[in-house]
């Protein structure tokens, strides 16, 4: 049979890549043959497909007997699901200052889910029991927002990472407040492959209720899945899915990718090999005089400062973003596709740009 004909046209250059966003790497080879793998044919719409189904039972795999995973569009999607199930109409999340909740998603946790966010200002973008403890109050003050749910990221918005022990501490001390944790785990791979332990082992292991567990950023096309670990308590997640424009009709896509990522080790590897091009990046950016990593490099980010006009030119050459432009601070990022020959060709251009 000859392949379908297409009269789609190439408008990048394939081996062209940057710094600014590992979702801005393509889809992952294994990832787009299961695609090929899932069409033809057809399926019930909706979840009801084999796909989805068979996803389940991957998802258990890592997460424990009682798992479920309701497959969405986007990351922001699942966070604004997530939250919504575990919180009551007066409710609110305590986060990060830092958090993508509160930073990155356009407010839609508040202006689409109707959830207040109690922020907190952290050094490394993680939460404790401390920190939490500054908006953990007024369960009975019918002026003040309910604080339901400590919302942590895994990576952080800064690239740290929590050990199990730290996100343990924060379930205890959050369920004895009668709270809930989630834990928005758009990189919750990379952690994995930092901690280099299995991903049950900081999350439902450890006391967390349910999480935001991204595949976009690891190799998907699109797709990332709200997964309820705890179900106690967690309400019409089916519904709000639907209610938030997240259903998708044709679910076996995103399952299928899922299930790519997941039923074997296709995660592992892509995450730990960004995690190592972010360590070679880190590496060579140190011996550059003039610039300053900011925080701990732990995953896939690096995060420096360096000269206004450095950063400036040096964006003329490879894409990526500032993250506190009046500091001078950037955000650096290695994706499942960066290569070695990517990152010595970046610090041999940032060489050049500061010796100028």
């Amino acid at each position: 049979m000859n392949p379908p004909r297409t009269d789609a046209r190439r408008h990048h250059d394939p081996d062209v890549r940057g710094f600014a966003s590992d979702n801005y790497a393509g889809v992952h080879p294994e990832v787009l043959a299961a695609l090929a793998v899932a069409n033809g044919g057809h399926q019930v719409a909706y979840g009801e497909d084999a796909y989805t189904e068979n996803l389940q039972q991957v998802i258990r795999s890592h997460f424990g007997p009682t798992a479920e995973a309701f497959p969405v569009f986007n990351g922001t999607g699942a966070n604004v699901v997530a939250l919504q199930a575990v919180t009551d109409r007066w409710g609110a999340v305590i986060c990060a200052e830092s958090a993508h909740i509160n930073v990155d998603e356009g407010g839609a946790p508040e202006r689409v889910g109707g959830i207040k966010l109690l922020t907190v200002p952290t050094p490394d973008g993680k939460l404790t029991p401390e920190l939490i403890d500054r908006q953990a109050y007024g369960w009975d003050d019918e002026h003040r927002a309910m604080p339901q749910v400590v919302s942590i990221a895994q990576t952080t918005e800064l690239g740290t990472v929590y050990t199990p022990d730290e996100i343990r501490a924060i379930c205890e001390h959050a369920h004895a407040h009668g709270m809930k944790v989630h834990v928005d785990g758009s990189r919750l791979a990379n952690a994995a492959a930092t901690l280099d332990v299995p991903l049950r082992t900081f999350t439902n292991a450890v006391g967390v209720d349910l999480l935001s567990l991204g595949g976009t950023k690891n190799g998907a096309l699109f797709g990332e899945a709200v997964v309820v670990l705890n179900p106690d308590g967690i309400r019409h997640l089916k519904h709000l899915r639907k209610l938030s424009m997240q259903l998708a009709s044709k679910m076996r896509f995103v399952s299928v990718q899922l299930e790519a990522l997941l039923a074997r080790d296709l995660w592992l590897r892509s995450a730990r090999h960004a995690n190592e091009m972010a360590q070679r990046l880190a590496e060579g950016v140190r011996a550059v005089h003039g610039v300053e990593i900011l925080y701990p490099v732990q995953a896939n980010a690096v995060f420096a400062r360096l000269p206004h006009d450095v950063s400036e030119r040096l964006q003329k050459r490879f894409r990526f973003y500032f993250w506190d432009e009046a500091a001078g601070d950037v955000r650096w990022m290695c994706a499942f596709d960066t290569t070695e020959d990517d990152v010595d060709m970046f610090v041999a251009a940032l060489k050049e740009e500061m010796a100028r």
